[in-house]
């Protein structure tokens, strides 16, 4: 049922740029933006709350705006803390202008209680005509493994606005409930998923127990549904050594090479999370499964064994032999050399935006709190800084080449985008050799043993996966008839693989877990600091 009034909220030509840029921005940041569930949208007019987990501060809202598609909902309503507003800053005018709504939270006025009162009228007063609306239920942008206790905000925002249509038996509003994983929150090129779930809807006819004065009971139950929708698209998980453990599992269920969709790989990384948080406790009145809690435990051993000797399971699944490796690490430099050679033209222009945001990123951590504490905020401050600095670039190339300005307004960035995706397989490519340089130094007795414990592994957790957890026991074939577009793993042939491996859009990734830099790393804060 359509909303009866004067219509959704028209878009502001503020919020359209805003849109049109960042969009932009997040296509050069994230190697891979995978969107999951938009049937689950509600169309333009349908009064909407869109909730998702907040790990990435002003990222995620950003990442929300690009996902939902403007031709369905037209403007996505932000809500933003109180303190972002008015600081005269450049992401100030960006929230502020976007027609965002200031929520102001205790924890920023000294615990004291504050008056949200005007916000939540506009808020009813825009779900009244049909907008969609998004809301942080966590209350706080955080860098932790495990979600936190949403708010009851959401639920209590759905009864105020049924009871102001209590008049209206059929009106309704839904909560969207979204997860959003990324795979390394704060690093240039890394995969992010967008899971949207399907809607539930409520009417003053259907939920009759959220009119005013609603039963807090039914409030906290309510959330608590909301809850487990959003923690069920992502890893929530009480430490990060499960977290670790979970992404190990997972690529050693479907190692390097697994066409495999970015959504599937999530989802097999929590199935596994969900066992190891069963059995992985000491509570004796849980009756944790001692066979999976010792696999747990070996996991553990090895994923830190890993740490230590900073090389990848992949590395200790296929054995090498030193002319192979010698030989390998030949082809990688060469590669490398190449592509970077290609590349260079194009990283001078790259070289004020990386300077900027580098600096502007450790003038952040340096002043903003601890390393560990600030982490959720550093993609934002990526993108603001590479937005600027990059714009600054173009301007810059444009007013210098003014005779021709209307083709260098096209070329440079044009030649920024290829020189970043030449770059972007180059370093690719000197991370196989640095990974390679690596495995010669392990000594042969270390790798022989490490190769046996893997087997071990791998054997108990394909048992695990197909006779508990309901996975395929043969996840490449599995899998690979269900990848389609936008998959990652080993390609047909040599002529296929230049066709499908090299991608002007983007790179075809062998492992969702790579970035743009030349070392792989879980670099999680240690579980004792968070």
């Amino acid at each position: 049922m359509r909303q009866s009034g004067p219509g959704p909220t028209p878009a502001t030509w503020s919020y359209l740029l805003i849109r049109l840029l960042f969009k932009f921005v997040l296509k050069v940041f994230y190697g891979t933006i995978v969107v999951e569930g938009l049937e689950h949208i509600p169309p333009l007019g349908e009064a909407c709350i869109v909730c998702a987990n907040h790990a990435n501060s002003l990222t995620d809202a950003l990442l929300l705006v690009k996902a939902i598609p403007y031709k369905r909902r037209g403007m996505l309503r932000l809500t933003a803390k109180s303190t972002q507003f008015g600081r005269g800053t450049f992401t100030s005018w960006l929230i502020e202008s976007a027609g965002t709504l200031p929520i102001k939270r205790r924890k920023d006025f000294g615990d004291a209680d504050v008056d949200n009162s005007a916000i939540m009228n506009l808020l009813i007063e825009a779900l009244g005509r049909g907008d969609a609306i998004c809301l942080f239920p966590e209350g706080a942008s955080r860098y932790h493994p495990k979600i936190a206790p949403l708010k009851t905000g959401v639920v209590r925002l759905v009864s105020d606005t049924l009871t102001a249509h209590g008049n209206e038996p059929d009106f309704r509003v839904s909560t969207l409930t979204c997860s959003i994983t990324y795979m390394h929150r704060q690093h240039f090129r890394t995969d992010v998923l967008v899971t949207f779930h399907p809607l539930m809807t409520y009417t003053p006819r259907t939920h009759p127990e959220l009119l005013a004065p609603a039963n807090r009971d039914v409030v906290r139950r309510e959330t608590e549904v909301l809850y487990s929708r959003i923690a069920s698209g992502t890893l929530d998980a009480p430490s990060w050594e499960l977290v670790r453990c979970a992404w190990l599992a997972a690529s050693i269920y479907a190692p390097l090479g697994t066409r495999m969709r970015l959504g599937d790989y999530v989802r097999v990384a929590r199935a596994f999370l969900e066992a190891f948080k069963a059995a992985d406790t000491d509570d004796a009145a849980s009756r944790p499964d001692e066979e999976v809690g010792e696999l747990v435990k070996e996991l553990k051993v090895y994923v830190r064994e890993l740490s230590r000797l900073r090389i990848k399971d992949d590395r200790i699944r296929q054995p090498l032999s030193r002319p192979t490796i010698f030989s390998r690490m030949l082809l990688r430099a060469s590669w490398a050399g190449t592509l970077l050679a290609l590349s260079f033209p194009g990283l001078l222009l790259w070289t004020p935006v990386a300077l900027t945001t580098f600096i502007g990123v450790h003038e952040f951590t340096r002043t903003g709190g601890p390393v560990w504490d600030t982490w959720d905020e550093i993609a934002q401050y990526k993108l603001v800084y590479g937005l600027i600095s990059g714009a600054a670039v173009w301007a810059a190339a444009v007013l210098l080449t003014l005779p021709v300005a209307l083709i260098t307004a096209v070329l440079i960035p044009a030649i920024m985008w290829m020189s970043l995706r030449w770059f972007e397989d180059a370093v690719a490519a000197a991370r196989a050799f640095v990974a390679l340089a690596r495995l010669v130094l392990v000594p042969c007795a270390t790798l022989t043993r490490l190769r046996a414990q893997r087997t071990v592994l791998h054997a108990r957790l394909v048992r695990l996966a197909a006779e508990r957890l309901g996975l395929p026991a043969d996840p490449e074939s599995a899998y690979a008839k269900a990848s389609g577009p936008g998959h990652k793993g080993r390609v047909a042939g040599p002529l296929s693989g230049k066709a499908r491996y090299f991608s002007v859009t983007r790179r075809r990734k062998k492992d969702w877990a790579e970035t743009l830099r030349l070392y792989e790393d879980f670099d999680y804060p240690e579980d004792e600091t968070c």
